[in-house]
């Protein structure tokens, strides 16, 4: 689609998705997987701390924004731009994170269930662990296709 045919809100954020400030933080592959696990990380100490430790999930959540714009960085947009604003390399890319982190999820969540259906078989008590394994698997699902992207990620080629 040509740059004419934009909202304004689709060339606002493209502008976003593409400011390079914070290239130093994902400018190699190794310095992206770093973020992804910290994001990862940030994540799950989140979820843990949900509905117990208010001051906790505070405390992550700046660090946590501050990963998740260096992904989003990271792969310019890939997943937050509307389709339209995106080219033909971008919307393949787009689908096969999608596929993969679809296909990822799948096997999180059916393990999920084998380790939740062999805690209740052998005889644990489901109470308190419902809540919590189900916003893990919600929070997994929602993100699966950033950390994927993230991963997935080019070096930028060399200004010459």
């Amino acid at each position: 689609m040509s740059n004419a045919q934009l909202t304004r809100y689709d060339r606002r954020m493209q502008a976003i998705m593409n400011r390079r400030e914070a290239a130093p933080l994902y400018a190699t592959a190794a310095r992206r997987r770093t973020v992804v696990a910290v994001h990862v990380l940030l994540t799950a100490a989140s979820v843990a701390s949900w509905g117990r430790h208010p001051f906790v999930l505070l405390a992550l959540l700046l660090p946590w924004c501050v990963a998740t714009g260096a992904i989003n960085a990271a792969t310019r947009g890939l997943l937050e731009l509307r389709r339209r604003a995106l080219d033909e390399r971008q919307r393949a890319e787009r689908s096969e994170v999608l596929a993969r982190a679809h296909r990822l999820t799948t096997g999180l969540l059916l393990v999920t269930v084998l380790g939740v259906g062999g805690y209740a078989m052998a005889g644990g008590d489901l109470t308190g662990v419902v809540l919590p394994v189900l916003l893990g698997a919600l929070v997994a699902h929602w993100l699966m296709p950033m950390w994927v992207a993230g991963l997935r990620a080019q070096d930028e080629p060399d200004d010459e």
